[in-house]
């Protein structure tokens, strides 16, 4: 059992870093899809800017906090 997990552990680094980076490309688009979304429902309806910009910011802070806990989860499969 032991002999195994010696045999693949070089190979969790690599899978933590994968999924590490994942987790960034993955906030980095949704944020960028917010973003885009929000300007264009801000062109449209340009006497509803304030909610629709304090709306994207709330959003994307949970999505940066959804992708920082998934990074942090990586790390720590890489050190456990």
């Amino acid at each position: 059992m032991f002999g195994i997990l010696a045999e693949i552990a070089p190979v969790l680094g690599l899978g933590a870093s994968i999924g590490a980076a994942i987790a960034a490309i993955g906030a980095g688009i949704g944020i960028g899809k917010i973003g885009a979304s929000a300007m264009e429902a801000i062109a449209r309806q340009p006497e509803a800017s304030g909610d629709i910009r304090s709306n994207m910011i709330v959003i994307a802070a949970l999505v940066e906090g959804v992708a920082l806990f998934a990074v942090i989860v990586c790390a720590l499969s890489l050190f456990l």
